[in-house]
């Protein structure tokens, strides 16, 4: 059955599809809706408005320490809040998967600032899938959740405003039983970042973002349109629609598992193509990396801000 969903509609249906059994939030455009329709599944899924992002990330981490499938909804600027938490569970690490839907306003269209998440997930070496469009976003959900059992990570899934925003037919499917024992088993060497633990945590967290940057070559989450070898566009998010439609006969890397970034695929599209144009959304994330990894591109000098001109038009 096709439904017309918006991607916070969307986000909180692949939430109830994965399994979610916590969820969590505080409110602020463009996040609202998300935990506004997970609520709607009240029977099965506890959802809770908190104080502020940091308590919601707080109850959300130790219900996944526990087990419990959650999700954490905030918009940008939450995450300055919640990033205290955050931060110390990317060391501990997760049981139950732990899925942040962290919406990002490009245009201010709401906000009081830009400020690009993406920044945040590289520096708590986080995990952060893109979707462009409300299919994948109950898609990357579910692919969120995978992600985090198995790496056992905080994952953040990262919207923008015209992702969360806008409508789009989704496909319903059954809803999952979680995995995993809703069980806590007390081990301090676990579960506290103290020195003589936490310095163990660090190195293992440098090799689990390896691994993780690993898989993000071959997941599907990622992949190549080759069209006209003239230009090659490497793009993500809801910037992925716009190149769609602006450059119908380009080649494109479209990156749903944008951070860690996927290196050998990156270097692969690349020799394939002429030249290669860097689109993004917000900060130079991507177009810095893939510079750094050798590959002569344009990126904001030619693109400077996405959003700010369809606006502006």
């Amino acid at each position: 059955m096709s439904v017309l969903l918006s991607g916070n509609q969307a986000i909180a249906r692949g939430a109830y599809e994965a399994g979610v059994t916590i969820a969590t939030g505080y409110p602020g455009t463009p996040s609202t809706e998300i935990l506004e329709n997970l609520v709607l599944h009240k029977d099965e899924v506890y959802c809770e408005w908190s104080p502020n992002e940091k308590v919601a990330m707080e109850v959300a981490t130790g219900a996944s320490l526990g087990g419990a499938r959650c999700i954490v909804t905030m918009k940008h600027v939450g995450l300055n809040v919640a990033a205290d938490p955050l931060m110390n569970l990317s060391y501990i690490g997760t049981e139950g998967g732990l899925v942040l839907c962290v919406a990002d306003d490009p245009g201010q269209h709401s906000s009081q600032n830009e400020q690009d998440t993406r920044q945040y997930a590289r520096l708590g070496k986080i995990p952060v899938l893109e979707p462009s469009d409300s299919q994948e976003c109950i898609d990357y959900m579910k692919a969120a959740f995978e992600i985090s059992e198995k790496f056992r990570t905080p994952v953040i899934l990262r919207s923008t405003t015209r992702v969360s925003h806008s409508k789009s037919l989704v496909e319903y499917s059954p809803r999952q039983k979680s995995p995993l024992p809703l069980e806590f088993i007390k081990d301090p060497s676990r579960h506290c970042p103290l020195p003589i633990w936490g310095r163990p945590m660090r190195r293992a967290v440098e090799k689990r973002l390896g691994d993780l940057a690993q898989a993000a070559c071959t997941s599907p989450l990622n992949r190549e349109e080759m069209r006209d070898t003239k230009r090659g566009i490497i793009t993500s998010s809801i910037a992925y629609q716009y190149v769609r439609e602006v450059f119908p006969e380009a080649s494109v890397l479209k990156l749903g598992w944008a951070y860690p970034f996927p290196d050998k695929l990156i270097l692969d599209f690349a020799q394939k193509v002429d030249h290669v144009v860097v689109i993004e959304e917000l900060d130079n994330f991507l177009e810095e990396h893939v510079k750094a990894l050798g590959i002569a591109c344009d990126g904001k000098n030619v693109v400077a801000a996405v959003a700010n001109c369809l606006f502006l038009a």
